[in-house]
């Protein structure tokens, strides 16, 4: 028995896609369902195939059943997560498998984002049981299953994990590597490492080792190099007798050879200093919302290019996967962000909180830590960090990133005091959003100058460590002019920005090592007196089309590319992959 069914499409947000209003700001559980046919060949050899189903992500709780039978729960959106459903689907070949799942986009002071449920109890304004979903971040809480499902199998003996780190010098780099196996401890392990051109440079064997590879392509970043986002393919190859049987379980994985430090002044990419010259983004379009699109994710990485934008931040949560291979591929930096937004509430940095912020990390860096693209983890943005508790919180979630991952800088973002705040003392590097003559004096373009000049003293006279602007901008609604600038105006978006550049560039010959634009496109917020359908603080519409601020942007980081780095060569032609 069920109540109203309706058709939706996997990867979307389910907020958009009817004409239902209650569904657009729905709070609660929905359901999924559907019915596949799997391969006749995955159920019979039923001792040696392990049949697993993959989410990529899902907003925010979900349950899955499998014909009926729990396989998985799983808290958290924006991270992958999975279930071997052998035993459920291989005793009825040529059945049809039902996969149903709950969904519940709920945001407690626990969860991450955090949210509270206020419910309106005075009877002569609301009726009954009447509630909203408080949020203390500012985008909308899109909801619903976003990235792709996927059914696949290995052997019963399979490859679980490989971890790779790499470090180099002028001639030589090694490849250190860790792999695991489950299933079963009698297993042989092969390694080759191949260049581009398929040309074997290294081998190796056992489940650890290091790889030698001879006058390494490194990995650059876009600008930094003619060929940047240079990768190998590390081929690992298993073998395992189970069964009777002898079962082989391959996986390749792109690995790109570079290194990371950072001074009290400086962000080197193998060894050469780097300044972050990017955007933050959102996973955030018309009517999929936070669903992964194709199209979009092409468009933004040509949008991204065209500005000549070397990085970008995953504000204010990890994105998908396809998108991360694109950044290793193309050679586009990212700080690679967890969903810890909107950390507000005192209650929120409690210990429910920190264990469920400590698995979020986990997740997080498993999935990414071999991507030469990720240069930095981020651990929250704009939390209440000059209240007294956030100093053990931010304390305990830096040194479990680190411990996970000693291979990275950690930092989380600030919008607090710089004498205020108790987590700074345990990033890496600072990163501080401000908003002068927008949310503070608006209107004033002549207060930016000595405000951030005085914020950026400030902060490194603390700390002496490098700083990124990782917010910065205003408003502007495509189309309104105003001469002079005016609040909302595309002039007053390009001043502001232009006032802002002037100490940058003063600053950055000093301890600043990058700017982020807040932000890449326009994109969908909860409804408010401030909000006219959505932020529209972003360089380009939520359309993709540019505002004036977007030829201001790309002019600066064409200059700042060509200043120190090889410029890539100009395309006469285009070639199609299909």
């Amino acid at each position: 028995q069920t109540g109203p069914v309706i058709d939706m499409p996997v990867p979307a947000s389910f907020n958009d896609i009817t004409q239902d209003p209650s569904l657009e700001n729905y709070i609660g559980w929905v359901w999924y369902e559907k019915e596949v046919l799997l391969p006749l060949r995955w159920l019979q050899d039923d001792l040696n195939t392990r049949v697993v189903l993959r989410f990529g992500s899902a907003h925010y709780y979900s349950i899955v059943w499998v014909n009926g039978v729990q396989v998985v729960e799983h808290e958290g959106g924006h991270l992958p997560f999975e279930a071997d459903i052998s035993s459920i689907v291989q005793g009825s070949p040529g059945i049809p498998c039902r996969i149903t799942v709950a969904l519940n986009n709920t945001l407690t002071p626990y969860t991450l984002p955090p949210g509270s449920i206020q419910y309106m109890n005075d009877k002569t304004r609301y009726p009954k049981n009447y509630f909203v979903q408080n949020i203390r971040f500012d985008f909308f809480n899109y909801a619903g299953i976003h990235r792709p499902v996927v059914l696949y199998t290995t052997p019963s003996v399979y490859i679980d994990d490989i971890t790779v780190t790499t470090t180099s010098s002028e001639s030589i780099a090694m490849v250190q590597y860790q792999v695991s196996v489950v299933g079963s401890t009698l297993y042989s392990l092969s390694l080759s490492l191949r260049d581009q051109e398929g040309k074997v440079v290294a081998t190796g064997d056992g489940p650890a080792g290091e790889l030698k590879v001879l006058n390494p392509n490194l990995w650059w970043p876009y600008l930094m190099h003619e060929n940047p986002g240079y990768r190998y393919s590390l081929e690992v190859k298993m073998q395992a007798q189970a069964n009777g049987a002898l079962l082989e379980d391959v996986y390749t994985l792109p690995v790109g050879i570079r290194t990371i430090h950072i001074t009290s002044t400086q962000f080197l990419v193998n060894g050469r200093p780097f300044y972050f010259h990017g955007v933050n983004k959102h996973e955030d379009a018309d009517i999929r919302g936070k669903g992964l699109d194709w199209p979009l994710v092409v468009k933004d990485f040509n949008l991204l290019r065209w500005l000549g934008a070397n990085s970008f931040r995953t504000s204010h949560y990890p994105y998908a996967e396809e998108i991360m291979d694109l950044c290793d591929a193309y050679g586009i930096v990212v700080i690679d962000e967890c969903p810890g937004v909107g950390i507000k509430m005192l209650e929120s940095f409690g210990n429910k909180s920190l264990q469920h912020h400590l698995l979020v990390m986990e997740e997080l860096i498993r999935r990414d830590k071999n991507r030469p693209s990720v240069v930095m983890w981020s651990v929250a943005n704009e939390p209440a960090s000059e209240l007294p508790p956030a100093a053990y919180y931010f304390k305990t979630v830096i040194a479990h990133t680190k411990a996970l991952d000693p291979s990275r800088p950690v930092t989380f973002v600030t919008d607090a005091n710089y004498a205020l705040d108790h987590g700074a003392p345990y990033v890496d590097v600072i990163c501080v959003n401000s908003y002068f003559s927008w949310y503070h004096d608006p209107g004033h373009l002549e207060v930016i100058t000595l405000q951030l000049t005085t914020q950026f003293e400030n902060w490194y006279k603390t700390y002496k460590k490098p700083i990124i602007q990782s917010e910065y901008g205003a408003d502007s609604v495509p189309g309104l002019h105003s001469d002079p600038p005016l609040m909302f105006s595309e002039e007053y978006q390009k001043a502001m920005l232009e006032k802002y550049h002037s100490i940058f560039d003063k600053k950055r010959k000093e301890y600043v090592i990058g700017e982020l634009i807040w932000n890449f496109a326009d994109f969908m917020t909860n409804q408010g007196t401030t909000r006219v359908l959505g932020n529209k603080k972003g360089i380009f519409t939520r359309q993709r089309q540019p505002k004036s601020a977007a030829f201001v942007l790309r002019e600066r980081y064409w200059k700042i590319a060509n200043e120190s780095s090889c410029l890539p060569p100009i395309i006469k032609s285009h070639t199609l992959f299909l």
